[in-house]
């Protein structure tokens, strides 16, 4: 079914119009602290009653206020604290974090005989998790119960477990609660819902099921929640049909379910990407009196967005807009991500345009998509433009703002404003992370600047930035290409010393740098040590040392190699096949190389020049022509297209293989037709002959299809035109030559 069509069979409800309150923006005004003092001496100047002495507590805005405030109370006659005032107290010093001031107050309430209730206590409990403080969560209850005699209950351990479960302490939660088993303390619905959710978040499914069935042996019985947050769990480890079943069961038990738990089945089904079944299963829910509210049509517009249907997530927020929902942050982020993937960056720069006039004021996320969607299509000063804006609307541009920048400027290879933009990031004190530096390591490895790389590593460890193995990989790359294998393998010895773990990238690079170096024996000793540390040689591993062997013309170990990596399990490549197949005409077996290539094709791999190419040179050159040609249009129909290097091995035999002219000539036209130009080289022998067969018409024509296939200034094409009307083949072609020849020429086979 089409998706236009399925959104208009799901007529969800009659036009509704929902009141929209205005919103009124007034302005802040922060009294100084001379008046606040003033008003605060004047309001003691009188007896204050409790009332009003928590009335003035509340508007208090530090702890030093407030503790002023409340000693000043103290000293009036007849002032007695009650529980309110001690609580209101409490509440000011620990949303502050003022721990030690607050275990002072408690102190002073046992004294005064104020009744401390478990409130208090949860009171300092929801601080400690606020200022992240987890550690000292446990040994609340050990305070309340030693020196308060409180014993913590039911309701207590739920609050004191949610806590850390949103905190992600996971391990502490396993603590607590077996503190609470070992106190007695009876769970309820609520404690298995917590901890069924602390399971779902260590990715523990299977155990978190358990828990639900445990609960009967209890007396309890699932509720809404329960469900809900277990179907939650198997969507966010994408087994959308396990959440499937957790929702039968919940109907088999006759739990009815609310919005929250059909929102998270319509979340559940776009992100699995099945959008017209959340479209059904939303009129489903209807008929039992569901009904769509934002949540529902932003996961519609999100799913049909990262499936690509733009246009269709529009006509979704039309709809959301008849219904009385205004789009959202999350709608038009949703909105714009897609269109910024689908690569029209117009367009949802115009979505921009349309949520400010809307009301809807972008964020750092918005932003941020922008900018990097631009810097992706090389568009940087128009990103850099977007950046001043955000700047401007007081949005504080963050860490991924300033790599989305870096990166667009190292695509453009603007490599020295990248780095004046890593130092300007510093100075308005957003903290680079580990892609920032990754990025200009990367940079500046590419350009062989290695000092300045291993500066920002120090850099990286001083900031207090995590180095990481992509980190290292790209120094050992970077030391290798610019043929300071030595520093390398410091860099490689370090990453042991750092404590940070080598993958299969680290040895395989580290690898093929030894094999380059001729140091072979080593490369093979770095292999054991790989299988050492648990990692299991792949491809590249073996393709580097295959590469040593034929290049020197070992054939024997290349096939060695090839045997012990089939014996491992690891299945040859066509590179690995087509570096053997050039080792093999290398060393003069071309029918082995030959056979081994209808081998490789029965196989059912996909030829690629890489294969062909070593075979094509080496019957060219042993004069086997004919060969050559049938294997070259062989290629054109059964493998890969050939490529440049194809092209030249053709053409410079075709040239000096003594041929009749004709093939020659009628292959550099079918060349520069395919998009290639002929190296200068063979075509000059060409040219010659074309000369001396009195065939110069023929070759001027050719250098008039060059010249337009290179793209030649006006001012050499007409140069070049003119030495070719008055005979002077030899100027136009030595012209034509430095154009030919100014190009970055092609890499041969064994330069790769």
């Amino acid at each position: 079914m089409a998706l236009t069509a399925c959104l208009k069979c799901y007529p969800w409800f009659p036009s509704v119009s929902l009141p929209c309150e205005p919103t009124s923006h007034s302005a802040v005004s922060f009294a100084s602290p001379q008046h606040h003092q003033t008003q605060t001496h004047s309001s003691l100047s009188q007896n204050l009653a409790p009332t009003q002495l928590l009335d003035t507590l509340s508007r208090e805005t530090d702890e030093y206020s407030t503790l002023r405030l409340y000693k000043l109370a103290s000293k009036q006659p007849d002032f007695t604290p009650n529980f309110p005032i001690y609580e209101a107290l409490l509440g000011k010093l620990v949303k502050v974090g003022s721990f030690d001031a607050f275990e002072g107050i408690l102190e002073e309430m046992k004294l005064s005989g104020c009744e401390v209730t478990r409130g208090t206590f949860l009171i300092l409990i929801e601080n400690y998790a606020k200022f992240e403080l987890y550690n000292e969560i446990l040994g609340v209850v050990e305070l309340m119960e030693s020196e308060f005699g409180l014993q913590p209950d039911t309701h207590f351990y739920n609050s004191l477990l949610n806590f850390l479960v949103d905190g992600n302490k996971l391990k502490l939660v396993e603590t607590a609660h077996n503190g609470m088993v070992n106190r007695g303390i009876k769970p309820d619905v609520s404690t298995f819902n917590i901890l069924i959710k602390a399971s779902c978040k260590a990715h523990q499914i299977r155990p978190a099921v358990l828990m639900m069935e445990e609960m009967s042996s209890y007396g309890l019985t699932p509720d809404e929640k329960t469900f809900t947050t277990l179907m939650q769990g198997f969507i966010e480890e994408s087994n959308f049909d396990g959440a499937l079943k957790i929702r039968e069961y919940m109907r088999e038990v006759g739990c009815a379910a609310t919005n929250v738990t059909v929102n998270v089945l319509v979340h559940g089904f776009c992100e699995e990407g099945r959008i017209e079944q959340a479209m059904s299963f939303i009129q489903e829910m209807l008929n039992e009196g569901f009904y769509p509210d934002q949540f529902t049509f932003n996961s519609l517009v999100n799913g049909l967005c990262k499936l690509g249907h733009v246009k269709h997530a529009l006509e979704v927020m039309d709809l959301m807009l008849r219904e009385g929902f205004d789009p959202d942050i999350f709608t038009y982020n949703s909105l714009i991500s897609g269109l910024c993937k689908m690569g029209e960056v117009k367009e949802a720069v115009e979505i921009l345009n349309q949520m400010v006039l809307r009301n809807c004021s972008p964020n750092t996320v918005t932003y941020n998509t922008l900018i990097s969607a631009l810097c992706k299509e090389n568009q940087v000063e128009e990103a850099t433009k977007l950046a001043r804006v955000l700047t401007s609307k007081g949005i504080v541009p963050d860490v991924c703002t300033f790599n989305s920048l870096i990166k667009g400027l190292c695509l453009t290879r603007n490599h020295v404003s990248a780095m004046e933009l890593f130092e300007e990031m510093k100075n308005k004190e957003c903290q680079p992370d580990e892609y920032t530096y990754n990025m200009l390591i990367d940079i500046l490895c590419s350009r062989g600047k290695m000092e300045e790389a291993l500066s920002l590593l120090q850099e990286m460890e001083l900031s207090g930035c995590a180095r990481n193995v992509v980190t290292y990989n790209t120094l050992i790359d970077g030391f290798i290409k610019n043929k300071r294998i030595e520093e390398a393998e410091e860099i490689f010895d370090e990453m042991e010393l750092q404590g940070v773990s080598r993958n299969s990238v680290t040895y395989n690079t580290l690898i093929d740098g030894l094999c380059k170096s001729k140091r072979v024996e080593d490369a093979a000793q770095l292999m054991d040590q790989m299988l050492l540390e648990g990692l299991k040689p792949d491809k590249f591993t073996y393709n580097s040392l295959l590469t040593y062997f034929c290049r020197v013309g070992d054939i024997k170990k290349a096939a060695d190699v090839v045997q012990t990596m089939t014996s491992n399990r690891c299945e040859p490549d066509i590179v690995t096949y087509g570096t053997l197949i050039g080792g093999l005409c290398k060393a003069g077996r071309v029918e082995i190389a030959r056979r081994l290539l209808i081998t490789v094709q029965m196989k059912g791999m996909a030829l690629t020049p890489h294969a062909y190419n070593p075979v094509i040179q080496a019957l060219f050159r042993w004069r086997r022509t004919n060969e050559a040609m049938r294997l070259f249009r062989e290629m054109m129909e059964k493998g890969d297209p050939p490529d440049a290097v194809t092209y030249k091995i053709v053409f410079c035999g075709l040239c000096s293989g003594g041929r009749p002219i004709r093939e020659a000539v009628e292959f550099v036209v079918e060349m520069v037709e395919k998009g290639f130009l002929p190296e200068f080289s063979s075509f000059y022998t060409l040219a010659e002959g074309l000369c001396a067969l009195y065939m110069e018409d023929t070759l001027v024509k050719l250098v008039d299809m060059i010249m337009k296939k290179a793209n030649c200034s006006d001012s050499k094409v007409s140069m070049i035109r003119g030495f070719l009307k008055i005979h002077k083949f030899g100027d136009a072609l030595t012209t034509l030559g430095s154009i030919l020849d100014g190009r970055k020429p092609d890499k041969t086979f064994w330069s790769r």
